[in-house]
């Protein structure tokens, strides 16, 4: 007996629809195609995705010959938008992108490929607000004791990021990238933050990036291996961490800003290398995407950063971390959202 797609549209739940709209529904012949095969959709869903987007396959729109999904390229939009707005903040831009992609249903393992990978288009704009002192540190390196210091200091910084996420990466995705630690770590970084713009101004030693030792770049690094905990906020802990070792807000920010460049940009191309199995090039279009927004939005967010902590403390992102944390396990154990599957 033929089935009605309209009886079939009331046995499932919203979040199904969502995932059935994203990647891995197996469609019948004249539907439109899904790209990149994150989930298994139940027939029941692929149907109902199959009579809502009912045009030929050789109508939808195409990229050199790549079927492109335009639900799954506004969710990569999303992700990057919000990717870029929290990458340099003190509020976890993993946390973040954990919960989105959570209630978008972008949450499988290409989606954490592609949540590391558009951290580069972030990477870029901070390469562009900085590119004065790069390029001229860069010059000077052949002759420049300061700029031998500087970048010796930003690479003693990034060590520890390198082999405690090679011997730890592994675990820490697989038992803690949930939104329960997501929002505890928001809970918990809080409050630090909290503590550390109550620190007195005389404790406060290092004003210029200029002023670090090996050192002091050596501790900032390994505050920074706490980011590993997603919630925790890479920009956070090296900014925060930086501030309660002695740095000025402005050094730690700066400081933070030039760490990311090598640690960020590294962990994409690993990233992309280690799960390069799970890409095609039926990707490209999405990551594209995601890397283009995140680019745009991250550049606004640390242009306004930098003149923000000229004038103000750190202390409404504290606040904003508790409140969301307490909202995110409220919603979680109260069932009102489902924020991961």
């Amino acid at each position: 007996m033929p089935i009605d797609p309209r009886e079939k549209c009331s046995e499932f739940s919203l979040k199904e629809f969502i995932r059935a709209m994203n990647y891995g529904a197996t469609l019948p012949l004249g539907a439109k195609r899904l790209k990149c095969g994150f989930h298994p959709v139940s027939w029941h869903a692929a149907l109902v995705v199959a009579v809502l987007f009912s045009n030929s396959r050789d109508n939808s729109p195409r990229f050199s010959g790549v079927i492109v999904d335009w639900m799954l390229l506004f969710k990569a939009a999303v992700m990057g938008v919000v990717e870029g707005l929290t990458e340099f903040l003190p509020i976890s831009s993993t946390g973040h992108l954990i919960l989105v992609g959570a209630l978008l249903g972008f949450d499988d393992d290409k989606a954490k490929v592609f949540d590391i990978a558009i951290q580069t288009g972030a990477i870029l704009a901070v390469i562009i607000v900085y590119w004065q002192k790069i390029s001229s540190t860069v010059r000077a390196l052949p002759h420049s004791a300061d700029a031998q210091r500087f970048a010796l200091n930003v690479f003693i910084a990034f060590v520890p990021a390198v082999v405690l996420g090679l011997l730890f990466g592994k675990a820490i995705k697989a038992h803690l990238f949930n939104p329960a630690v997501v929002a505890t770590t928001f809970i918990v970084g809080g409050f630090i933050i909290l503590w550390a713009e109550r620190r007195p101004s005389s404790a406060v030693r290092i004003r210029a990036v200029e002023d670090m030792r090996g050192r002091d770049a050596l501790k900032v690094g390994l505050v920074q291996c706490l980011a590993m905990i997603p919630g925790t906020s890479r920009s956070g802990a090296t900014i925060i961490g930086g501030m309660l070792l002695g740095m000025s807000r402005k050094a730690a920010t700066d400081f933070s800003f030039y760490l990311a460049i090598p640690t960020l940009i590294g962990a994409g191309a690993y990233s992309l290398y280690k799960d390069r199995a799970l890409l095609s090039l039926a990707d490209a279009p999405l990551f594209a995407v995601g890397l283009v927004f995140s680019f745009l939005s991250a550049w606004v967010c640390v242009c306004w950063l930098l003149r923000f902590i000229s004038n103000n403390s750190f202390e409404v992102f504290a606040w904003y971390r508790i409140v969301f944390g307490l909202v995110v396990l409220g919603t979680s154990y109260s069932g009102l959202v489902t924020w991961a599957v």
